[in-house]
């Protein structure tokens, strides 16, 4: 299969197996920026809902690049790795001040933009502009690990670099946006972990395929040491309302909400962690109730199980927040307002399923 047999098979495929994806409609390239930074380590099935939310309320630059940080984080919420959002709402407000609110066309301004790597630049300025520039992501890596029969670790420099020759070489000077879309998308549909090989188009240029070693390309990255935390939180209900803090700007998950708590120190229950927490955080002094719920999640390296209670304060209520930006007490039905990390919104999901704490916080 020579390189034009190669590329004209790869577009062919492209044009009948596309999916329709709302940023591919007009190539607008807002659409296209805030559809690949929401499609960082993100499936595509889940983009689509959130990008249309987001460009229905900021429908271009201008309007993102007015937007309140509170705003773009609960519009965001679900997605995690909120630095994202916040790089869209400060790149915004950069286009706007030395862009005069135009995307930029060139790839290196494209990439002096806050939250723009290699990839996504290559990929906006592909994409939205049909420029002929590489945008090697882990799809196109898998691709021609199996194509080329490149033995490197899954991610890697070394495997990157192969990859991106290999783009330079293929790519047709007239369709740099489709030609790498088509293998971004071959590499999602089709030459996936699973590898559906009677489907691909390019089989026949596989040298991985043809030494039976699909599966073996790339090479596998080592496993990561999980480390296991528990936590303990409380819902502290006072004059019907229910308090909530904001983290702090250089916290984890900085400007996001939670209820007060924190991680177990050794020999503790979930109950004495939690009067401690509320203590050194709050100053306040609280009685933890029923257990409501035993919430587990995941980031990064770790796993969490978060043990939630229900809690009353003892004596005044007059908190001091140490360990948060700022603190409220707001009305249940008030909780959906703002965006908290996946731990505590799974725990406003179950609170919301459970009809009896429900009824006992008159959600």
């Amino acid at each position: 299969m020579t390189p034009d047999t190669f590329t004209n098979a790869l577009l062919d495929w492209f044009e009948t197996n596309r999916r329709d994806l709302p940023w591919r409609r007009t190539y607008d390239p807002y659409h296209v920026w805030v559809s690949e930074i929401m499609a960082q380590q993100t499936q595509m099935d889940r983009v689509v809902p959130y990008f249309e939310r987001w460009v229905k309320r900021f429908p271009d630059v201008p309007a993102l690049s007015q937007a309140q940080e509170d705003e773009v984080l609960k519009l965001w919420e679900g997605l995690g790795y909120y630095s994202r959002a916040r790089n869209l709402l400060r790149a915004a407000r950069e286009i706007a001040e030395v862009h005069d609110g135009r995307f930029p066309e060139d790839p290196v301004a494209i990439r002096a933009l806050p939250g723009i790597g290699e990839y996504t630049a290559g990929a906006i300025a592909s994409i939205a502009f049909n420029r002929p520039v590489p945008c090697i992501d882990a799809n196109v890596m898998r691709v021609f690990a199996r194509l080329e029969n490149l033995g490197f670790e899954a991610g890697s420099k070394e495997l990157r670099e192969q990859a991106e020759q290999c783009v330079r070489r293929f790519m047709p000077e007239d369709s740099p946006r489709e030609f790498n879309q088509a293998l971004m998308e071959l590499g999602a549909l089709v030459c996936s972990r699973k590898a559906e090989c009677d489907l691909c188009p390019v089989q026949p240029r596989c040298a991985a395929h043809r030494e039976n070693i699909v599966f073996e390309r790339p090479l596998p990255k080592p496993g990561k040491n999980v480390i296991r935390i528990e936590m303990a939180t409380g819902i502290l209900v006072h004059d019907g309302r229910i308090l909530i803090q904001k983290r702090k700007p250089d916290d984890l998950w900085p400007g996001l909400w939670e209820f007060p708590g924190g991680c177990l120190e050794e020999g503790e229950t979930p109950e004495q962690a939690l009067r401690r927490e509320y203590m050194e955080e709050t100053e306040l002094s609280v009685e933890p109730g029923e257990k409501i719920a035993v919430v587990k999640y995941a980031y990064t390296k770790y796993r969490v199980t978060m043990h939630c209670y229900l809690c009353k304060a003892v004596g005044e209520v007059a908190p001091v927040f140490h360990e948060a930006a700022e603190g409220r007490f707001v009305r249940p039905q008030e909780l959906s307002n703002y965006a908290y990390p996946a731990g505590h919104r799974k725990l406003l999901e179950r609170i919301h399923d459970d009809l009896r704490l429900s009824s006992i916080l008159n959600i």
